[in-house]
């Protein structure tokens, strides 16, 4: 039992269930720049891009333990951290081995793709800005965690903003893998997700408002009922985001209907924020978030 729960503490340290979130984005990116099930070469890529995500990822939600102790403390007692379960030591130690073991699935990753006879039209340029995109994700972090950058958790909406950027990016991480970084498909995914996830990072921080008096977040600034409805409106961009590409003909016209669900649940949402139940609400707008990505995948392929 004890071994159990130490792994348990650890899973709960990684948030290993978001981190599973991150790879279905880059398969699911990779999916769609490729139009079906990525094969050969491409398959060992997305691979290899799905386990750097997975463990930068790891290395991010220790971090944001770290540095989250003391609001924890008050806000999450059950975290590994504040509970004493888990030392802040081995939280830096393991938060540094996963970057690390990130770095390297990208380096295994050009070294595999330098070597390999690619198809016509393709180079190994048109797989670097995976580097890029993972370059920018980590200042993202910087700018968002840590106390030398610009601390952007600490100032509302624009932290709200930065970690919805690095989440969304993955999508096109998973497009670079299959070398099409640039796939308008794919984009139109990007900005989905990250329309989402800022709606629920907002909904998240009108949950924390007890434990974060002296942040500076959109919730504590402008009050919880003002916040719930900037998170609403954002919410609704995400349903246009989601809507318009199959307007368009990005995606197929006729398979709109795979993403009724993913609309359906999303107007369950509006209830409530009207009623401030934020945690069923942040609920509701990861499912359907999950559903629409699901639709969009099921579409890509058939």
């Amino acid at each position: 039992m004890g071994a159990i729960r130490y792994a348990s503490d650890w899973s709960m340290l990684f948030r290993l269930g978001n981190n599973f979130i991150g790879v279905f984005g880059v398969v699911l990116g990779s999916i769609v720049a490729v139009g079906g099930i990525p094969e050969g070469i491409f398959a060992q890529t997305t691979i290899l891009h799905s386990a750097s995500v997975l463990f930068f990822m790891c290395s991010w939600n220790a971090v944001n333990d770290i540095y989250d102790y003391e609001i924890d403390l008050i806000n999450r007692p059950d975290r590994p951290l504040p509970g004493g379960r888990i030392s802040i030591k081995s939280a830096i130690i393991a938060s540094v081995i996963t970057m690390l073991s990130s770095i390297s699935s990208l380096v295994i990753c050009y070294y595999l793709l330098s070597s390999a006879e690619l198809d016509a039209g393709l180079t190994i340029s048109d797989w670097l800005p995976s580097t890029l995109i993972w370059g920018t994700a980590l200042i993202l972090l910087i700018n968002y965690e840590f106390p030398f950058g610009l601390r952007l958790k600490e100032k509302g909406l624009p932290g709200n903003i930065a970690i919805s950027l690095s989440v969304g990016l993955v999508v096109v991480f998973g497009s670079s893998a299959a070398l099409q970084p640039f796939n308008t498909r794919v984009w139109s995914l990007f900005t989905i997700g990250t329309l989402y996830i800022i709606s629920r990072e907002i909904i998240k921080d009108v949950e924390d408002m007890e434990g974060d008096v002296g942040r500076n977040t959109l919730a504590m600034r402008i009050g919880a009922d003002n916040a719930r409805t900037i998170a609403w409106v954002v919410s609704l961009l995400a349903l246009a985001s989601m809507l318009i590409p199959f307007a368009i003909g990005i995606f197929p016209p006729l398979h709109v209907v795979l993403v009724i669900p993913a609309v359906m649940t999303l107007m369950m949402v509006k209830g409530k924020i009207i009623t401030g139940e934020d945690n069923s609400a942040s609920g509701l707008l990861k499912k359907s978030m999950l559903l629409g990505l699901t639709a969009i995948l099921i579409s890509s392929l058939l």
